[in-house]
């Protein structure tokens, strides 16, 4: 699908690096994993240190999940980073995020999408991923994602909604969306 994602923002679908490109999207689908080619051209556009976003497809009944495919693309890829997990309804079906920086929540399953916070027990399960990430921040700047030196790994769900406004606020960060 990576047309349908090139077009929800504004993008294209290249086959090779454009130097000119003001960001790489990497649309990993978890149960499919990570080619060649793209890891090829996640190191291409590492030269011009291009800003990297990685969107994670996030699926009813997929085998794999968010978090397998962000240990993927550690291996293969460079150090990602992941400023919110996904959160399952009742049924298993991603319906929501959390932030790790804040705990703030939001329910994409409510049209529109409802914002929360996250109780003390979902707080409490999260707690390591949190440690870890606000660990990996202490070393980054504010943008350094514009510079190209932090990777965030996004969930994403087409059908919902989920994890789209949450590309949005990255790529609204870059200076040539200013």
């Amino acid at each position: 699908m990576p047309e349908k994602f090139a077009g929800l923002f504004n993008g294209s679908v290249a086959t090779e690096v454009e130097p000119e490109s003001d960001v790489a999207i990497f649309v990993v689908n978890p149960s499919a994993g990570i080619d060649e080619a793209t890891i090829s051209m996640w190191r291409a556009f590492e030269e011009f240190q291009t800003p990297r976003l990685v969107l994670v497809t996030v699926l009813d009944g997929m085998e794999l999940d968010f978090e397998d495919a962000v240990m993927v693309g550690n291996r293969v890829f460079d150090s990602l980073v992941t400023p919110y997990l996904v959160l399952h309804g009742d049924s298993g079906t991603p319906i929501g995020t959390i932030s790790l920086k804040d705990f703030s929540t939001k329910d994409y399953s409510t049209n529109p999408p409802t914002p929360g916070t996250a109780d003390s027990e979902l707080q409490e399960m999260v707690a390591d991923f949190r440690e870890e990430y606000l660990d990996h921040m202490v070393e980054m700047e504010d943008g350094a994602f514009a510079a190209g030196i932090l990777f965030p790994a996004l969930p994403v769900n087409l059908a919902n909604g989920l994890g789209l406004d949450l590309v949005e606020n990255y790529l609204a960060s870059l200076p040539s969306s200013s």
